[in-house]
């Protein structure tokens, strides 16, 4: 349902683009600005390498997350809420990972690092929404987990499909949410330069919010809003979840079942992991380093391996995917 909603939501925001560039050139002349990427490696052996790297993560990534859906959807026993917020998990990592591979595939190819001022824009609104909805959608998961195994008799009651609709679309809202605060920050106070190096090798909003013309201070602040509002709090309520759940298995006499269903929490606590922990990572790095491409190559870690991860992390660790799995192929073969 959010991502149906995405497109005219998205045509809206290219013509508020084109609105404010004119408005801009009215009032300072004319400014179109291009951005420019670094590169992953200038050499290029390793280029060529990269190109086929990433092309083959991406297949994978798209095979792996389209597989998941399909097993999902049709097998009823998996329609229950847990994989109904995974199947929506896979699609938002199939759209994550295409805002950035495929320009990144098409950059060696050419030669050209280069993109435009509505392009950028455009790459930046796809994956603020995108990251942000994937991280919203885990902190959902968490919660689902803590309804199932602290609130057993109560978990269809409280999860209903009703629900899981309005934790979806909280999700997309919250994503939509950052994605304006990230325009008010840009449209409000942006330099006007015919020439802008991205060190990155997509249109990071954290390298985008640099144009905004903010003193030290005012950049820290803007910056450490959004990492509480859409970083931290999702965190906390993960945090919180597994907290709960770990304190209601201590607490419970007989917890057989409840030590089954802790069992599904593994994959999620893996995924929670590896996206956070390359996240972090990426971001802790950048703040003490002072190699942009190595930054950059670090990148690749939260935007393409953790989507083409996640789907086999499910698979190989839950076995009710890979019975179902194991059905597909039966009737395939």
């Amino acid at each position: 349902m959010s991502i149906c909603m995405l497109v005219p939501l998205l045509k809206t925001f290219l013509v508020s683009f084109r609105r404010c560039s004119r408005n801009k050139n009215m009032r300072n002349s004319t400014c179109v600005p291009e951005f420019h990427f670094i590169q992953l490696s200038e050499d290029p052996d390793v280029q060529t390498v990269l190109l086929g790297l990433l092309l083959s993560m991406y297949i994978l990534a798209l095979f792996g997350n389209l597989l998941l859906i399909l097993t999902v959807s049709s097998d009823s026993h998996l329609h229950t809420p847990m994989y109904f917020f995974l199947s929506n998990l896979s699609i938002v990592d199939i759209c994550f990972i295409s805002t950035t591979v495929p320009r990144v595939i098409v950059d060696i190819q050419s030669h050209c690092q280069v993109i435009s001022y509505v392009g950028c824009l455009t790459q930046m609104s796809l994956f603020i929404i995108f990251g942000c909805m994937d991280d919203m959608l885990l902190a959902v998961m968490a919660f689902d987990r803590f309804v199932a195994i602290c609130h057993p008799l109560y978990y269809h009651v409280i999860m209903n499909p009703t629900r899981c609709g309005m934790l979806l679309l909280g999700s997309f809202l919250l994503s939509f949410a950052e994605l304006q605060w990230h325009y008010v920050a840009i449209f409000n106070s942006s330099k006007c330069e015919d020439f802008i190096e991205i060190y990155n090798f997509f249109c990071d909003p954290s390298e985008v919010l640099k144009l905004a013309h903010f003193d030290t201070v005012t950049n820290v602040i803007v910056k450490f809003s959004i990492g509480t509002v859409f970083g931290l709090i999702p965190i906390s309520g993960i945090v919180f979840s597994y907290f709960k759940i770990v304190s209601s298995i201590i607490r419970s006499p007989s917890s057989s079942g409840k030590h089954k269903t802790f069992s599904t929490c593994g994959s999620h606590l893996s995924i929670v992991c590896l996206f956070y922990g390359t996240a972090v990572g990426v971001y802790l790095s950048s703040s003490w380093s002072h190699n942009p491409r190595g930054n950059a190559v670090a990148s690749v870690m939260y935007t393409v391996v953790t989507p083409m991860l996640n789907p086999f992390i499910y698979s190989l660790r839950n076995k009710d995917i890979k019975t179902a799995l194991r059905k597909i192929l039966s009737r395939a073969l």
